[in-house]
């Protein structure tokens, strides 16, 4: 699990043939970026500031992840580590533009070959091919961006961007290179298709939206989704690597990610058959056939890098951890990846730090479904020494959480926490701070791991504006958002997604609690009545709600123990004694004023059409908003004077921060911990929705107009790249610009 982006920011870009459309509405909106061709005939169906949404950042904000001293401070053998698990993490590249959408390998392909096509004069091309310099800095734009975020669709909202030019543009630029325009061609329109609004958002192909994690299954639905997912928990098939289809006969096809293309010679996680005809349920008498080779070539050059890895170790442990890695990979097993992260685990204070394999399940719609990422990470071990003392604070801290200890973990399982400067992160985009394995069972009984990532956090972009914040605010906000987003991330990481206890009949008569005489509800007064059964786990139970509600649950605990002016002190912040008027009172306010935006901003991606959230942290920091809103005593109020919200800005009463503010947060976290502990799905789900819902009429459009008019770009993160020289074993490292053509390099030189 993982915490996205600086709540100081609004977030990162944290989801036919046609063109867009020559309205009046959007002609006059745009026409300082956006010529329309001759040829455009399709019309748009949105009013301008709809459709202004979705274009690409003008410009994106382009930062750098500072590396070099950090990465020289290694020693040799632990630069050719870090360099083989960068060669792995990036060989999965492909892997991710393909599970963006079909069109994002091309548009990548496109890219690269453009830019072998301009050397390093990316004007010269352009006056070759007719195009000028609004066309060619549109076209440089949206290829920054679209490298950030590994894909044509927004990593953080799962909302397609589409360039701010004419389509002839790109035709132009495509035609100065055979390569280019074949991959351009491939495309099929798809840069700048918006014909269809409901494919502009990733989601469930049965309410419109684009996903290619149900390839080739136009008629898949929800329904067959989950009855197939019901059906791999019950054998134990693990789906965190798996895509689904649907055959034209109205069977499925569970494809499994690896090198092999054939089920491993001693059978897979479930044995060796792998055709199997479902006996009951609504797909009984269907065929569920397990195809091994999904993204085989790919697969099969990480598995090698692994290896490398291995052999590259600084000890046994990271060595069996990387040897459990090539054996997941190469056979497609979860049961081997999962070995990986026990052995992960046990990795305890590395030089090097890193994590791989298909992990986050945010961007699948049903919440099930990983995509590939792998990161690899230098520790800081002078800002790793505060999360240090917060682990060992941690069973102090978390007793203070309001539940009882019947609802708390038997005993917390202390992990290793650091603050980590990112060499190379492969993925849709780089989160702030990651808590992971998400296996319950690991977490439960063997423990985790939480990382911060330093040079993300203190990325900056420059003049960056920052709306809705009081004037009188602003001085605090901007002296201490980092330092409150850094206690944020410590306490989100270790003690929110560390927390809690999941009430469970581990096997059919076991129980982790006493069954006989259950836990009494703090919010029933009774002895609770639900839990997990046997095979079930917390993502299984509340499915594509889970994210959400465990992100919003962790961000509570944090906003909770932030309270705790001890907590603060281990930041270095005041002496432990409660001041809310001094320096640790800074921070506290700083980061209650950051969470109260984060909400705000978030109705940027919630759809007004389909009425969804496009994204869990968004879904999860607005229910909190809505929380801070309805506490006692006026804590938290939106104040504004005109009619159109132009002038809207959050007042919060610090004085009350310890008094209604922390009674808002502990009610709401109470609730979504004991219905998530008690599995109780039913109540969970409902209270949570209703928290989370929008509405279309003030927050759904007068706010989100107004947060759309003030939305900021997103920061895209230029990174490193690593070269090995074979004769001598030495690992060099090289930098770009942070610049739209300094990112395009350093993808161009992965040669992937």
């Amino acid at each position: 699990m993982r915490l996205l982006f600086p709540l100081s920011s609004i977030f990162r870009s944290l989801g036919s043939r046609s063109i867009l459309a020559r309205s009046s509405v959007f002609r006059a909106s745009l026409s300082a970026n956006f010529t329309l061709s001759k040829s455009s005939r399709r019309f748009f169906n949105m009013n301008a500031q709809e459709l202004s949404q979705y274009l690409a950042d003008a410009p994106p904000s382009v930062v750098r992840l500072e590396i070099e001293k950090h990465f020289n401070a290694l020693n040799d053998k632990q630069k050719r580590y870090a360099h083989f698990i960068s060669q792995a993490s990036l060989a999965g590249n492909r892997i991710v533009l393909r599970q963006v959408s079909p069109e994002s390998e091309n548009i990548y392909d496109f890219i690269i070959s453009l830019h072998k096509a301009a050397g390093d004069d990316w004007k010269a091309l352009a006056q070759r091919v007719g195009v000028d310099e609004k066309g060619l800095a549109a076209f440089l734009e949206y290829s920054a961006q679209f490298l950030g975020n590994a894909g044509n669709y927004k990593s953080f909202g799962d909302s397609k961007f589409i360039p701010r030019c004419d389509e002839s543009v790109f035709a132009a630029l495509a035609s100065s290179s055979p390569d280019a325009e074949k991959y351009y061609k491939a495309t099929n329109g798809a840069i700048f298709s918006s014909d269809k609004p409901g494919l502009l958002h990733l989601g469930f192909t049965d309410e419109g939206h684009l996903t290619t994690y149900y390839p080739d299954s136009p008629t898949i639905t929800k329904d067959e989704i989950d009855a197939v997912a019901k059906w791999m928990q019950s054998k134990g098939l693990l789906p965190e690597n798996t895509r689904l289809r649907k055959t034209e006969g109205g069977d499925f096809e569970l494809l499994i990610a690896s090198a092999v293309t054939a089920i491993p010679a001693q059978g897979g996680d479930i044995g060796k058959d792998t055709e199997h005809v479902v006996s009951e349920g609504p797909l009984e008498g269907k065929t569920i056939k397990l195809v091994y080779g999904d993204y085989a070539k790919e697969m099969a050059a990480i598995t090698e890098f692994s290896k490398k890895a291995a052999e590259n170790a600084d000890n046994e442990t990271q060595e069996k951890m990387y040897l459990a890695y090539a054996k997941s990979f190469e056979e497609g097993s979860l049961l081997a990846f999962k070995d990986s992260q026990r052995y992960w685990i046990r990795d305890q204070g590395p030089m090097v730090e890193c994590n791989i394999g298909f992990i986050e399940t945010y961007r699948d719609p049903a919440g099930v479904r990983g995509e590939w990422e792998g990161f690899a990470a230098v520790v800081n071990l002078e800002r790793t020494q505060a999360f240090s003392k917060l682990v060992q604070s941690a069973p102090e801290l978390i007793p203070l959480l309001p539940w009882s200890k019947e609802f708390e973990k038997d005993k917390f399982l202390s992990p290793d926490f650091t603050s980590l400067e990112v060499l190379t992160f492969c993925g849709s985009g780089i989160p702030a701070g990651i808590n992971i394995p998400n296996y319950d069972d690991i977490r439960q009984q063997e423990g985790f791991k939480n990382v911060s990532l330093g040079n993300v956090l203190s990325a900056k972009s420059p003049n960056e504006k920052i709306p809705f914040i009081a004037e009188s605010d602003l001085e605090i906000y901007q002296k201490y958002r980092d330092a409150a987003f850094e206690v944020q991330v410590g306490l989100h990481e270790l003690t929110g997604h560390g927390c809690g206890k999941l009430l469970q009949e581990t096997s059919p008569g076991v129980f982790n609690f006493d069954k006989a005489n259950p836990p009494i509800s703090p919010l029933t007064g009774k002895p609770v009545t639900t839990w997990y059964g046997p095979g079930q786990t917390w993502g299984s139970v509340f499915g594509g709600l889970a994210g959400a509600y465990e992100e919003c649950r962790a961000e509570l605990v944090a906003m909770y123990l932030s309270c705790e002016f001890s907590a603060l002190q281990i930041f270095g912040f005041g002496d432990g004694t409660t001041d809310i008027d001094g320096e640790a009172g800074d921070v506290l306010y700083a980061s209650y004023l950051s969470m109260a935006r984060a909400g705000l901003t978030s109705v940027e991606f919630w759809d007004p059409k389909a009425q969804k959230w496009g994204q869990p942290h968004c879904q999860a920091r607005f229910a909190i908003l809505k929380s801070f809103l309805g506490a006692e005593d006026d804590f938290c109020k939106l104040e504004y004077k005109n009619d159109d919200l132009s002038d809207l800005t959050i007042h919060l009463d610090r004085s009350k921060i310890l008094t209604s503010g922390k009674k808002a947060v502990g009610d709401f976290l109470q609730k979504i911990h004991i219905y998530k502990s008690t599995a109780d799905v039913e109540n969970g789900s409902k209270f949570f929705s209703d928290m989370s819902a929008v509405g279309l009429e003030y927050w759904g459009t007068k706010v989100r107009d107004v947060v759309l008019k003030n939305k900021q770009p997103r920061k895209v993160f230029v990174q490193a790249n690593t070269y090995l020289d074979e004769a001598t074993g030495k690992v060099t490292l090289k930098q770009y610009e942070p610049t739209l053509e300094g990112m395009i390099e350093s993808w161009a030189d992965r040669d992937i």
